[in-house]
């Protein structure tokens, strides 16, 4: 009898836990920019609400929302001494999302990978998932005036990421093509025609697959590589698995000739390209199989 009451409780756990999992997620994700991780971190968070005394719990969605947070400071600690060896330049892990509106686009993620944990922690929770800071405070564990201040630095830090000139969806994606066909088909001229003067390059191979060592800056040097490329496009091997809004970006997935896939975000303004961002990490591309 004891183990059957000890079964019915551990349904009703997860019974309650199911509806929260994708909050959770993204709540991990837009902290720790890594799906892996988000995904480790709220599963640990399960575990302890398996063995809370849940009775005492009134609002379990702020509870479990306190524990992400928590488990995700902890390990932003010992991430940001990964990243200090990593080979090349770091993107998050992209993420395929089919909503119409993304709070947290690849830029700002970017931007929030130079705050410190605490100033990341207070403006995701206040500015993007709209918290009062009573809430925050308990979550992090400072008082609301200081998380007020977190979130203040935070907010000034990133104010240049967060999107001006927000594209239409449809433009986007239809810029997206026109690159991704541009690109693949050698039509330099073109191409070129896309891109801003200040473009910026971003490849991320995470010295498991041939990618940019440094961030290239400049319409001449992006298109410096842009044709190198052309050479290994016309030999085929590759295919476009589809268009598609990458981490909030108009962009595309492909399956490249080494069989690998690969994703391609385009950050837009006033209809020219101003940064393009290529994941070839094998390990962050993983969960898109």
């Amino acid at each position: 009898m004891e183990s059957v009451g000890r079964q019915d409780l551990q349904e009703d756990a997860a019974a309650s836990f199911a509806p929260l999992r994708p909050k959770l997620i993204r709540v991990a994700y837009r902290m720790l920019g890594s799906v892996a991780d988000a995904e480790d971190v709220v599963q640990e968070a399960f575990i302890r609400w398996m063995t809370a005394d849940r009775s005492e719990v009134r609002e379990p969605e702020a509870f479990l929302r306190r524990t992400v947070t928590r488990l995700c400071l902890d390990q932003l600690k010992s991430a940001r001494k990964k990243r200090e060896t990593y080979i090349g330049p770091w993107l998050p892990d992209p993420v395929v999302e089919e909503e119409e509106e993304e709070d947290v686009t690849l830029p700002l993620m970017l931007a929030l990978e130079r705050l410190s944990p605490l100033e990341r922690a207070a403006f995701l929770l206040h500015d993007v998932f709209g918290l009062e800071f009573e809430e925050v405070a308990a979550s992090i564990g400072r008082g609301p005036p200081a998380c007020r201040q977190l979130a203040a630095r935070a907010r000034a830090h990133v104010r240049e990421a967060r999107s001006r000139f927000k594209v239409d969806k449809k433009r986007g994606l239809e810029i997206a093509q026109a690159f991704f066909a541009a690109s693949r088909s050698g039509d330099m001229t073109t191409l070129s025609a896309m891109l801003s003067a200040d473009v910026s390059l971003h490849s991320d191979g995470g010295g498991k697959r041939p990618a940019a060592l440094r961030l290239l800056f400049g319409l001449d040097d992006v298109m410096k590589v842009q044709r190198s490329l052309v050479r290994f496009f016309e030999k085929g091997g590759w295919e476009l698995v589809r268009i598609t809004m990458v981490n909030g970006l108009p962009g595309f997935i492909t399956r490249e000739a080494d069989g690998e896939l690969q994703t391609t975000a385009l950050d837009i303004e006033d209809g020219k390209v101003t940064a393009i961002y290529v994941m070839r990490n094998p390990d962050k591309l993983r969960h898109l199989h």
